[in-house]
């Protein structure tokens, strides 16, 4: 494996106060990190500067072994797909949300036909193909948001929180889906969450951050059976 997104000495400030600190981390290619924390924890501020939505005080990002400062904005985020908590759909049918960023990019329409169904299909919203985004319940908006995000094939996958608002039942059908896509597709995914069951299902590895620092980062067996500081230990609710 190869590192897609690298990061160094990152410092994230909102207003005076730092919210993100990060020395180094690392994101292989085809992996699913979950970066896990309390609320507060600056998880959501670290996504949004990933997604160059927020402007780092300091620190590099790297793509690919490509400094982030190298290439343009749009270009980067035509490479990246983003689902937050809220999903933000225009007052549009599905089908048009989910075309949406295929038509700004020029896509033909039938190539836009096909994967817009494609992927309607596979997350099995097709059925609301025209139903307004406006009349759609949680789960559903947040399936056609990630339909959305992979219609355009992303090489990485930001997810901020998006089961949060979402009933059991609902997270748990959608987050195996996911699941299954994600095996499918390889694509490299950082998912944001406070939820330990959520991380433990999807991810690979999970990053615990604290205070916005990363305090310790591993398979998610050995990172919830061994916490690495009492901090830890608080939020995974066991004792180190």
């Amino acid at each position: 494996m190869s590192a897609l997104i690298e990061i160094s000495d990152l410092v994230v400030r909102r207003g005076k106060r730092s919210v993100v600190e990060i020395k180094a981390l690392t994101v292989e290619k085809g992996e699913i990190l979950a970066v896990i924390g309390p609320n507060g924890a600056g998880k959501s501020s670290l996504l949004l500067a990933m997604a160059r939505l927020l402007q780092p005080d300091k620190g590099e990002l790297w793509w690919d072994g490509v400094s982030l400062k190298e290439i343009s904005s749009l270009t980067y985020r035509r490479r990246i797909g983003l689902v937050l908590q809220e999903p933000l759909l225009l007052d549009l049918p599905v089908f048009g949300n989910v075309a949406l960023g295929l038509r700004f990019r020029g896509t033909p329409a039938a190539e836009v036909n096909e994967k817009v169904a494609r992927w309607l299909k596979r997350l099995g919203i097709e059925a609301l193909r025209e139903r307004p985004g406006s009349q759609l319940s949680g789960g559903e908006a947040q399936r056609v948001s990630l339909a959305r995000a992979f219609v355009l094939n992303p090489e990485l996958l930001l997810l901020d929180e998006p089961f949060s608002a979402l009933d059991s039942p609902t997270r748990l059908r959608l987050l195996e889906d996911l699941k299954a896509i994600l095996a499918e597709t390889g694509t490299t995914t950082i998912l944001i969450t406070h939820d330990l069951k959520e991380a433990s299902r999807l991810a690979s590895r999970v990053a615990v951050m604290l205070d916005g620092q990363i305090v310790q980062i591993g398979p998610p067996q050995q990172v919830f059976a061994n916490p690495v500081n009492s901090a830890a230990a608080d939020f995974l609710g066991m004792q180190n």
